[in-house]
């Protein structure tokens, strides 16, 4: 079963008891009414706490007269929404506006009318009724407006730190395979252009024959081939999660174990050169029936080096500095097209799944020392390829 409303509750004014008794009787039936017989009484128990929708209050009271009790209901912020409708025999221009001026909503004028009377407060009932139902809503859109000020100031902040974000991809991306850069982003691992030291592998990939081959071809042809060399060969860069430390028309140096550590990175590098040079026969066939003689050769070595930033604000790209870098480019110089050359280092933790050949010992430029190198000829077996 519904529970209905509660009726609204008018507060009655009057030191005249007859008059109280009869507007009891023409509003009980619909509200609940409350009565007082002076101004300090109308004052208490519109001050007690108990809700009160309606004042009918009379101008003439004993004490503080219904123009004072008024100006202090309006005076406290409990009861100054609670309308005010003065009943009185004085019908002057000047008594309604004194009463209006003060807060008062209308006049009932004796000798009292029901039907007027019923009218008044009824019309008044849902005036006040529409305007709390106003003030809620003003609230209510006042805390949705600090809501969204607030919304938009954080908005403001992601789109920042998103903005951030994006140049930080961005940066890293140019260095880094997607699944690196992904981890690097969940904070998985440490800033990888912070300046730091790490043993890597690294490999140099050349091509042979390049600048004969952009001295007799036309442009757009060279681009075209470039294009489809760095496609085939940096499908290999993301597919070992090697880190591309920088590329120019035919070379490109690759670098494993950092910034991700990996287990045996030279045999990683290794793996990742053979299918390079797998792959590049074919294009290498293709090139060939269109006149082109191009081949690439590849150098990989181990060793420390210091890894991090370089250059300057608006412009730094990943360094990587050490000797392992300068060896890794002269075996990669030194090697004839579709060669492999490896160092010692790199040969012994790639024994047990390359097949290599040693080619002695060789006195490669910036090195004091001769360099004992090997040439990788592929996978042992079919079973050791990934």
């Amino acid at each position: 079963m519904s529970i209905s409303p509660e009726k609204p509750a008018i507060l009655i004014v009057d030191d005249t008891p007859a008059n109280l008794s009869l507007l009891v009787g023409i509003l009980k039936s619909d509200y609940r009414t409350r009565v007082a017989i002076s101004g300090e009484k109308a004052l208490e128990l519109a001050f007690s706490g108990a809700p009160l929708d309606l004042i009918l209050l009379d101008v003439m009271l004993p004490g503080l007269d219904g123009y004072e009790v008024c100006r202090r209901l309006k005076q406290e912020p409990a009861t100054r929404h609670i309308p005010v409708i003065f009943v009185t025999s004085m019908s002057e221009v000047e008594d309604e506006t004194k009463g209006l001026e003060i807060g008062g909503v209308d006049y009932v004028t004796k000798p009292i009318s029901p039907a007027i009377v019923k009218a008044r407060v009824k019309t008044h009932l849902a005036v006040s009724q529409q305007a709390r139902e106003l003030e809620r809503m003003v609230g209510k859109l006042e805390v949705q407006a600090l809501e969204l000020a607030q919304f938009n100031r954080t908005l403001e902040q992601r789109v920042a730190e998103g903005v951030q974000q994006l140049e930080r991809v961005s940066r890293l991306k140019r260095f880094f395979s997607p699944s690196v850069v992904d981890l690097l982003l969940s904070g998985a691992t440490e800033d990888p252009l912070r300046t730091h030291r790490r043993e890597i592998a690294a490999a140099f990939v050349d091509l042979r024959g390049f600048t004969a081959f952009t001295e007799t071809s036309d442009p757009e042809e060279v681009i075209r081939v470039i294009h489809e060399y760095h496609e085939a060969m940096g499908a290999f860069v993301v597919a070992y999660a090697g880190t591309l430390e920088h590329f120019a028309g035919d070379g490109m140096m690759i670098y494993f174990n950092d910034p991700v550590e990996v287990d045996n990175p030279a045999g990683v590098a290794v793996r990742m050169a053979i299918d390079m040079q797998e792959r590049f026969t074919t294009l290498e066939r293709g090139w060939q029936r269109r006149g082109y003689s191009v081949s690439m050769g590849i150098g990989v070595a181990l060793g420390y080096a210091t890894i991090g930033a370089i250059g300057f604000e608006g412009r730094r790209d990943y360094g990587v500095i050490g000797n392992v870098t300068n060896l890794a480019a002269r075996l990669c110089a030194e090697a004839q097209g579709g060669q492999i050359l490896i160092s010692q280092r790199v040969q012994g933790l790639v024994a047990d799944f390359a097949r290599t050949e040693p080619v002695g010992e060789l006195q490669l430029k910036g090195f004091h020392r001769p360099t004992m190198a090997y040439v990788v000829h592929g996978y042992v077996d079919s079973d050791a390829a990934p």
